[in-house]
């Protein structure tokens, strides 16, 4: 009986309480855009622009000045983090779509929960149309 009581002791010791990631657990956030690289697209087509992002803390991004909408124009905003808890980072997605033929360049700012006129950062991505 002593020997059977060890036997699945033993067991319960080596057993790991820690999960294994899976498909279902792990999610991939998109890469951020790199601002220096020329964004080239053909109009009509869409293309995303990813910054980092923390909108627990109250920061968002804001395009400004406004687009030249003859050339681009804003689809959709999402923001996508991993893991959604308080403080966790993620990025802001920017869909746009070029229009007409042309060079223009998108600016996103990074404005604090308390100020509205003053990005504390400023992000410029050059994007040419053809």
């Amino acid at each position: 009986m002593l020997g059977i009581v060890t036997f699945l002791l033993a067991g319960c010791a080596t057993s790991s309480s820690t999960p294994t990631p899976t498909a279902e657990t792990t999610t991939t956030l998109p890469e951020p855009t790199d601002p220096p690289q020329l964004i080239t697209v053909k109009a009509g087509e869409t293309f995303e622009l990813v910054v980092p992002s923390n909108s627990s803390t109250g920061y968002r991004w804001n395009i400004v000045p406004e687009l030249d909408e003859t050339i681009v124009e804003l689809v959709e905003q999402y923001i996508a983090e991993q893991p959604v808890i308080p403080g966790s980072g993620g990025v802001e997605v920017w869909t746009l779509r070029a229009v007409n033929a042309g060079d223009t360049t998108v600016v996103l700012g990074y404005y604090p929960p308390s100020n509205t006129n003053d990005p504390d950062e400023v992000v410029t991505f050059t994007t040419r149309v053809k």
